[in-house]
């Protein structure tokens, strides 16, 4: 898997994978709460679980940062669906 990297002036997390980028956009949604909006990954990357690590680390650091997201993505929300023990982070 890529290594993903935050970039919080730019409200992205990114993964380099042959030279090309995959990244998931975000922005500030009141104190406290990310709203992730949207993922990419280049059409011919995609299958290879690269938005899975993206959205992985993304919410990881939600967690640690002890915020909320919005998951206006619907990658994202379907991750949270897949993996219950990111509930907690959704906001209402």
């Amino acid at each position: 898997m890529p290594t993903v990297e935050h970039h919080p002036a730019l409200g992205k997390f990114t993964a380099m994978v042959g030279g090309e980028e995959a990244y998931l956009l975000y922005h500030p949604a009141g104190d406290g709460v990310l709203d992730y909006v949207s993922t990419f990954v280049p059409e011919h990357l995609r299958g290879q679980g690269i938005a899975t690590e993206v959205v992985r680390c993304a919410l990881d650091y939600a967690k640690a940062q002890q915020c909320r997201v919005i998951p206006s993505c619907w990658f994202v929300r379907g991750y949270i669906d897949r993996h219950p023990e990111y509930l907690d982070l959704v906001a209402n």
